[in-house]
Parts: C-alpha cells; sequence; structure tokens
C-alpha cells in the first residue's frame, strides 16, 4: 500500500494505515513478520525476555511481573494487548505508555525497512521490539496475542514461557478442545528453558510438547501451591514459603503465577519487594472498581452527586473462563449488600456469549445489551437474543441499548445507592466506556 506518511506523521493515521496495510486482518504465520525482524536485527530486544500466553490472566501476570521487577531496580519493558482507551497502553517503558512521537518514528523505521507486508499486530509487534531495543533494558515482558506457536511475539526465543490458564477461546485459529489449544500455546516453549504453568488442569498436550523440548517445567499444585487465608494468603514450593501475604487487585492465582515465576528468575527480589509489590499492583479493567476523577466526571454527567452514585465496577471477562471468575467475585459481593446487580454487557460476535451469559445469570438481576460499533461487534438485539435462549423460562429482566454510552446511561438511571453496575465484556465495552468518564 502507498502512502505519504513519515516519523511526523499522526499517530491516529499511521494506525490507519496499519489496519489496512495487509490484505487478512489476523495472518496467522510467522514467515513474513520473522524474516523482517531478522533483517531489521530485533529478535532480541533484551538481554532477559518472559513470554506470557494463556487464555485469561495474561494482563494481571505481566502486570505483577513488571511491579516486582521495577520495584527490584530493573529496567523493564512490556508489550501487551489489546489497549482499552490509547494504542499507546500497548507499549510501557519503565512503567509509562510511550509517547505518540516515539511509536510514529518507530512505525516509519519499521516501514522503511520492512522486506514483507504485515498484519496490524505485525507491525505493532515489531515496532514494540524495536522500541524496547531502543531503551536498552534489562528485561522485556511479552503478552501472547493470540494463541502461542503462530502469534508474532513468538518469533522471538523466551528465556522463560508462562502459561496463565487454559480454556476454550478462539476456536476459530486454536481449535475446539483443551488440548489442541494446549498445544499452540505451548508453541512459546523454547528447549532447556524454564517454562511456569498456573493453569491446575494442564493439558498432556503441553506437558509432551515441554518434555519433547526437555523444558524445567514448575506446574501448579505440583510444584508450588497457594492458599487463601482470612487475612492474607501463602505461597510455597519446596524451596521457599511466603506466608500472611497481602491480598491484591488482581485474581489470586495469577499472583500466584507470578510468584511462581519470580523464584524461577536469575535476579535477586527480596521478599519485602514481593509483599510491597502486591500491595502496590492494579490494572485497568479487571474487576475494578470506579474511584476518583473518573466516577466524579461520570456523575457529573449524570447530574448527580459522587455520593449519590451506586458502586461501578468494569471488567474484561469476555470469554466462559473468565465469566465464572467474574461470578464468584459477584456472589461473594452479593452476599454483603441488599442491592441489585445491573450489567451493562457487550461482546464481539466470535465470542461465546452463550459461555458467558451461563454463570453470571443468577448472579445478574438486570441486563442491558449494548451494541458495539466495531467490525466485529455484536447488536444488541443479537445480543440480548442469546441472553433470552439461555435464560428459557426463567424471568430475565433485559433492556437493549444502541451503545456502551445509552447502555451505563440507562443503567445508572435506574440504579439506587445501594445497587451495583458492572461494565463488562469486551474490551471495547470497558474501553468506551473509559473513553466516556473522562
Amino acid at each position: 500500500m502507498i502512502h505519504n506518511l513519515k516519523a511526523t506523521s499522526t499517530l491516529a493515521e499511521w494506525l490507519s494505515y496499519l489496519e489496512n496495510a495487509h490484505f487478512k486482518a489476523i495472518d496467522l504465520g510467522l514467515e513474513r513478520v520473522k524474516s523482517v525482524a531478522e533483517h531489521l536485527d530485533l529478535l532480541r530486544p533484551a538481554p532477559y525476555v518472559i513470554t506470557v500466553g494463556g487464555t485469561n490472566g495474561k494482563g494481571t501476570t505481566c502486570r505483577l511481573l513488571e511491579t516486582i521487577l521495577l520495584n527490584a531496580g530493573l529496567r523493564v519493558g512490556v508489550y501487551s494487548s489489546p489497549h482499552l482507551i490509547r494504542y499507546n497502553e500497548r507499549v510501557r517503558i519503565q512503567n509509562e505508555d510511550v509517547a505518540d512521537a516515539l511509536h510514529t518514528a518507530s512505525f516509519a523505521f519499521i516501514d522503511a525497512n520492512k522486506t514483507a507486508s504485515l498484519t496490524y499486530f505485525e507491525f505493532s509487534t515489531l515496532s514494540a521490539l524495536h522500541l524496547f531495543k531502543q531503551a536498552k533494558l534489562d528485561v522485556v515482558i511479552l503478552e501472547v496475542g493470540l494463541g502461542g506457536r503462530l502469534d508474532a511475539t513468538n518469533i522471538v526465543d523466551a528465556d522463560l514461557a508462562v502459561i496463565t490458564s487454559i480454556d476454550i477461546d478462539h476456536v476459530d485459529f486454536l481449535g475446539d478442545n483443551r488440548e489442541k489449544i494446549g498445544f499452540e500455546k505451548a508453541g512459546i516453549f523454547r528447549a532447556h528453558k524454564p517454562v511456569i504453568i498456573g493453569e491446575p488442569d494442564v493439558p498432556q498436550s503441553m506437558l509432551e510438547h515441554a518434555e519433547n523440548l526437555h523444558c524445567a517445567v514448575s506446574c501448579r499444585d505440583k510444584d508450588w501451591q497457594f492458599s487463601q487465608l482470612e487475612k492474607g494468603w501463602c505461597w510455597q514450593n519446596e524451596k521457599v514459603r511466603l506466608e500472611n501475604l497481602p491480598f491484591c487487585q488482581i485474581p489470586l492465582a495469577n499472583a500466584a503465577t507470578a510468584l511462581a515465576v519470580v523464584q524461577a528468575l536469575p535476579f535477586a527480589i527480596s521478599e519485602q519487594i514481593i509483599r510491597q509489590s502486591l500491595e502496590a499492583v492494579e490494572l485497568t479493567g479487571r474487576f475494578q472498581t470506579l474511584k476518583g476523577e473518573p466516577l466524579a466526571h461520570l456523575a457529573d454527567k449524570l447530574s448527580l452527586s459522587v455520593a449519590e452514585m451506586p458502586r461501578v465496577i468494569i471488567d474484561v471477562g469476555h470469554n466462559p473462563h473468565a465469566a465464572r471468575y467474574l461470578a464468584e467475585k459477584l456472589t461473594a459481593l452479593k452476599a454483603q449488600t441488599t442491592g441489585k446487580i445491573i450489567a451493562v454487557f457487550g461482546l464481539l460476535k466470535d465470542k461465546d456469549a452463550t459461555g458467558v451469559i451461563e454463570p453470571l445469570l443468577s448472579v445478574i438481576d438486570q441486563w442491558y445489551c449494548v451494541t458495539l460499533d466495531v467490525p466485529r461487534g455484536q447488536s444488541s438485539n443479537e445480543l440480548q437474543g442469546k441472553l433470552l435462549d439461555v435464560a428459557q423460562d426463567n424471568a430475565v429482566q433485559s433492556f437493549t441499548a444502541s451503545s456502551v454510552e445509552s447502555g451505563v446511561q440507562q443503567a445508572l438511571q435506574s440504579a439506587v445507592k445501594n445497587d451495583i453496575v458492572l461494565v463488562f465484556g469486551s474490551f471495547h465495552t470497558v474501553g468506551e466506556f473509559l473513553a466516556f468518564t473522562m
């Protein structure tokens, strides 16, 4: 595709170009992107690389690892996707989103020197590697975009691979059962390199692949364990026991997986740093209660005082595994309140809506199904139809809205002080909501 973009062009112009630069939005396979990376010498972005794959929990696991490594005094870069509001969220260096000008300069460099056509994600990945290499980092953490074996991040040979969880998702690309999906995700393993697995029910295909590569595998419930106590939690393996750890703002299973990674790293990290990091870590959109300025802006738009607002929670749970975890959290919350749980729910067409709705049907009292105005977005009527199919004869209160903004306004207008308004589903749902609160 011919264009006249330069390093000084805007980030929006570059992203528009990247979205249309390749004939397919998703084109799995590493040959093209790896050949460009080799040509640009980007395959070793830092002396130590951690690649994190899995169905759910990748973002939170990466975030805690990043926090711990930064607190230990290391220079750290993280590549993650998708973003919620701004593209810049995808590349963090030293806990800062990279500025527009650095992204556009990097895009211009990749574009001028590429030797093959690239998808949006491939181009983004190469640009992130270029930015990391320029920043002279100690550690780079790469979050896998889709699957593992054929994902663009897998052009880099990781020093340590992490699997957070395994569940059915992206069946068109990864297969329709856990064994096929496990094999695809195990594609990030490298011969004789350590592997940390946080999934308690590990597919045999994954274990066999690790064995064939002679990886040192450390599995949850076998090589390390964690348990929740009333006022804290503990983590242990054969050599280390960490007791009375503080609860954190991310799922405990993901925090425990990150601690298993820490034990396998070649860096000196004290227990004090681990505790400090657990207390500090947070990640937008993971069962997060809206507070501060965003809540104030939202109240202002509805002509309410913050004191009158119900609790507002946002969550990017968009597959059955995430929905089951969300249902557990909401059930615990519901036991502590007399109010209703009112959901604003938006999902992409290629997601298992039925599998997301089922575990939440008995917990959520009122649903606002919203239309997502993106190419893969599902209409509110389609989503409501699936909700009613799952509910069958059970009476379910459901409404439709033409946008996330409209759904949120309706939900908040119907809520009272003791209610909980949950905005959840696709990253686009939460991203649109957060943009509305700005």
